[in-house]
């Protein structure tokens, strides 16, 4: 997401994952380092199948990556880092990016 403007669905996506303070946190602890799924849950006080769903939303919108490590020993373990990201967001964007929503809302259902 860095350096180009996103595109009306991207821009959608991206502020649909910021907008839960649940995730908010998850994307603090994240910055700081690459952590595993477990060690998260603890250090937010979230059960894993909740911390879970935020991680998909926030994948999704491309702001957190994982990876499945497998030990030796034949577990696995799931870790998660932030992406760097930089979104300028302004009106100008806003219009720019609402001009290739392929999403529904008022002006899709205005075309039909």
């Amino acid at each position: 997401m860095s350096g180009t403007s996103p595109t009306g669905d991207e821009l959608v996506s991206l502020l649909a994952a910021l907008a839960s303070p649940h995730r908010l946190r998850i994307l603090a602890a994240v910055a700081r380092q690459r952590t595993y799924v477990s060690e998260l849950a603890r250090q937010l006080q979230m059960n894993r199948p909740l911390l879970y769903m935020h991680l998909q939303k926030l994948e999704a919108a491309g702001l957190v990556s994982g990876e499945l490590v497998t030990a030796p020993d034949g577990s696995s373990v799931k870790y998660v880092q932030a992406v760097p990201f930089t979104v300028a967001l302004d009106l100008d964007a806003i219009a720019l990016a609402a001009q290739n929503l392929t999403g529904s809302g008022p002006a899709a259902e205005q075309e039909k």
